[in-house]
């Protein structure tokens, strides 16, 4: 299970704090602002490559220390564009109420709900059927 980030909610905490709706809507949002420094990273990483070329051998290693780095940070935010669209895509596939096909009209069953538990029970708020939301990556 990858770590969350602390300015991600958890989906049982956006559901009670913000709806699902926009829990969705902020965690596309992280993921493109993921993908954005990803992008941003790899011009950085093509211009260290275009620095790699000439200059002192320190300058040398610094440009190389700074390939390696623009390549970890691309690598890192890729990844972590992509679990976090994923992540989004997978529970807004459920958000559909199973009776009444109301999408992300959902409201967290205090009563039931168990951190960690790997599963967020929700009830629909247009006809009251309840189910639960599988979250292992949450």
């Amino acid at each position: 299970m990858a770590a969350r980030n602390p300015l991600n909610r958890t989906l049982a905490e956006g559901i009670r704090r913000v709806g699902f709706r926009k829990w969705y809507e902020r965690e596309l949002l992280s993921s493109h602002a993921h993908m954005l420094l990803a992008l941003l990273s790899v011009v950085a990483l093509l211009a260290s490559f275009e620095a790699l070329g000439g200059g002192s051998t320190g300058e040398q290693i610094m440009d190389f220390a700074f390939v390696l780095l623009c390549g970890a940070i691309s690598l890192w935010a890729l990844r972590r564009y992509l679990f976090l669209l994923m992540h989004a895509e997978e529970l807004a596939n459920q958000a559909n109420c199973p009776q009444c096909k109301a999408y992300g009209l959902l409201q967290l069953v205090e009563a039931q709900h168990r951190p960690n538990a790997g599963w967020v029970p929700v009830c629909c708020k247009r006809c009251g059927f309840t189910w639960k939301l599988d979250d292992d990556n949450g």
